[in-house]
């Protein structure tokens, strides 16, 4: 399994169906545990294995792009503070779960520039009613701190707010436009997390609603209050020695609340007693268990010590040509198996703001050369033993579903740019490179036919700093194959291997100068799960976007995003998607998926495609 960044949004009116059904095509398949089994029984404890080195350690569901991951926020705050509106369930669909939202569905008026929120009046744990002011305290922390929000997207949520106000149970935003209530939804009131009065506060034990955010305004103070609320919970945020016993963040509305919790990884949380929805838990703990690597969390599995782990792809027989798991069981009868996907793509990040390597890598040329590189192919075969699938385009191309456009299916799956030496070889002459010790120079400099490019001065070797996510043994050989194969066309790649948890911390966009010093990540995957379903790419790929960590900057790109939000043309979409493969601001990657196995005796384990925990839902038997 890949270390896994965070999601992309939806956009488009034809997304919602469509998604259902991808999630149903690509996402988990419930493994026989579901069963009923033998007699069951109240209580218990269920393990699950995190990813190596991707423990969590940020508990505010307002997070910056360091800490933007699917570790900190469906496996570990979803659990405990439930966004406004819930997607996906203990299944396939991807669609808006209202009875897992504190909130009704949302009403569109006034051609679509009014939206009015009914929250369902549940509960957070200390009795307070989770209601439209923890809405809008939300939506203030979003117009003072929107620079700090990793979900943010110039242009949109929220810079197309023109009013927020909040009374009882009822919500009203007013828009600077009509917008289409699906994407609306989907795109941006997913955005939101209610958050207690608990939390507006400056100080530890200070009076809920203190702090003063609920009801700062741009024109009282310029956000003032806001800005210092934020400040103190950044600070408790990053004391995470304090996440069981503070009194902030123990106030929880999700149906599981801390119990234990350490930097190493080790958490633990028992049923939320006070929680409004449904399912109420059946299990008496669940807990999350740490490993430093791949080897480590198989033994675990292998000797009994996981309710709920992955297979590493090396202990895998290789996949059968009409199954997606093993034709024999690893494990053996002690476990069932069941095939997690990820609904993403794979990829690293290329720094285009990095002073030296930057000029390169702004050259399409050169960003082809070294996609040719790239042999998806032999990296399924010979590491991922057949349990991958490519990325060819910033949208998933398998399975194949009506967002996948017709370039990222050519040459038989592998996409516009698949794995060949001589072509990279010959990108990197015919623009002023020649081979000199046996990396590429740039022999050639300037802007002309036949030139290096723009910044890149005479003498300039191909060379750069992949660094990577470690603890996957799989992931350390990809690596290793990558750079074997970018030198024989020349291309030097330093491969230096760090925790999940440092790589993200390191992926801050950075302005060109002495401390933009990276030169390409590679954290393992993005999952397109929320708070948006459809792979558009304004997080990602939007001058200025807060996940751009790159930096990468096209107007183009960013007009062709800014269609999908109000067209809802397959066509538009397409013609977006297909810029995207062409351009390369992603260096794409295999996308392996996970065979996980489960406990014979836990049952109503299902593995969706968004990655989501739901245990609340599962339960053992004797």
């Amino acid at each position: 399994m890949f270390p896994r960044r965070r999601r992309l949004r939806l956009a488009g009116v034809a997304a919602v169906a469509a998604v259902a059904l991808l999630a149903a095509g690509c996402g988990s398949s419930a493994s026989s545990s579901s069963s009923s089994g033998g007699a069951r029984v109240k209580g218990g404890t269920a393990t699950f294995a995190e990813l190596p080195a991707a423990t969590p350690n940020w508990i505010w569901p307002y997070m910056p792009i360091t800490n933007y991951s699917v570790t900190n926020s469906q496996q570990f705050q979803w659990l405990m503070y439930r966004p406004l509106y819930f997607f996906g369930n203990n299944g396939n669909s991807a669609s808006a779960n209202y009875p897992l939202s504190p909130a009704n569905p949302p009403v569109y008026s006034n051609g679509g520039k009014t939206v009015t929120i009914s929250m369902k009046g549940w509960k957070w744990s200390n009795g307070e009613t989770v209601n439209a002011a923890d809405v809008v305290f939300w939506m203030h922390m979003m117009l003072a701190e929107k620079a700090n929000y990793a979900g943010y997207s110039p242009g949109l949520l929220p810079d197309n707010l023109v009013s927020v106000h909040g009374s009882g149970n009822k919500v009203t935003m007013n828009l600077n436009k009509g917008y289409s209530s699906l994407w609306f939804t989907y795109n941006q009131l997913a955005e939101i997390t209610p958050m207690p009065m608990v939390w507006d506060v400056t100080k530890l034990g200070a009076k809920p609603g203190s702090g003063g955010c609920t009801t700062d305004s741009a024109a009282a103070d310029k956000w003032a209050k806001c800005k210092a609320v934020f400040n103190f919970l950044t600070a408790q945020t990053k004391a995470t020695s304090t996440y069981v016993s503070s009194p902030i963040w123990s106030v929880v509305n999700g149906p599981w609340k801390l119990s234990h919790f350490d930097t190493s990884g080790n958490v633990t949380f028992v049923p939320n007693t006070k929680y409004s929805g449904s399912p109420k838990p059946t299990l008496s703990q669940f807990k999350l268990v740490p490993y430093t690597d791949d080897a480590t969390e198989y033994t675990a599995l292998k000797t009994g010590q996981l309710s709920v782990g992955y297979i590493p792809a090396a202990d895998l027989p290789q996949k059968p040509a009409s199954s997606v798991i093993p034709a024999t069981n690893p494990l053996g009868t002690g476990y069932t198996l069941a095939p997690n996907y990820d609904y993403g793509v794979a990829y690293y990040q290329p720094n285009f703001n990095n002073a030296q390597t930057g000029p390169i890598f702004r050259q399409l040329y050169a960003r082809q050369a070294m996609q040719y590189t790239v042999d998806q192919a032999g990296m399924d075969k010979a590491i991922y033993r057949g349990y991958s699938n490519p990325t060819t385009g910033g949208v998933p191309s398998a399975p194949v579903n009506q967002f996948t456009p017709t370039i990222e299916t050519e040459n038989g799956g592998a996409g516009p740019y698949a794995f060949n030496i001589a072509k990279a070889t010959s990108l990197l002459t015919s623009h002023g490179w020649s081979m000199v010790g046996g990396v590429m120079t740039c022999e050639k400099p300037g802007t002309g036919a036949g030139q290096c490019g723009a910044g890149i001065a005479k003498g300039t070797p191909f060379k750069f700093t992949l660094q990577y996510s470690t603890g996957v043994a799989a992931f350390t050989q990809q690596v290793a194959v990558y750079k074997s194969d970018a030198s024989k066309a020349g291309i030097d790649i330093a491969i230096v291997g760090h925790s999940f948890n440092t790589i993200i911390g390191e992926s801050t966009p950075c302005k060109p100068g002495p401390k933009c010093t990276w030169d390409a990540l590679m954290y393992g995957l993005w999952v397109f799960n929320g708070p948006g379903f459809e792979p558009t790419g304004e997080p990602l790929f939007q001058t200025g976007a807060g996940s751009n960590s790159g930096s990468y900057s096209n107007p183009t790109m960013d007009n062709l995003i800014n269609q999908t939000h109000t067209n809802s043309s397959l066509a538009v979409f397409h013609n977006y998607a297909t810029f995207t493969a062409q351009q390369l601001p992603y260096i794409w990657q295999p996308l392996p998926y996970a065979v996980q196995g489960v406990d014979a005796k836990l049952h109503k384990v299902t593995f969706n495609s968004f990655q989501i925990l739901l245990p609340e839902y599962w339960y053992l038997t004797k």
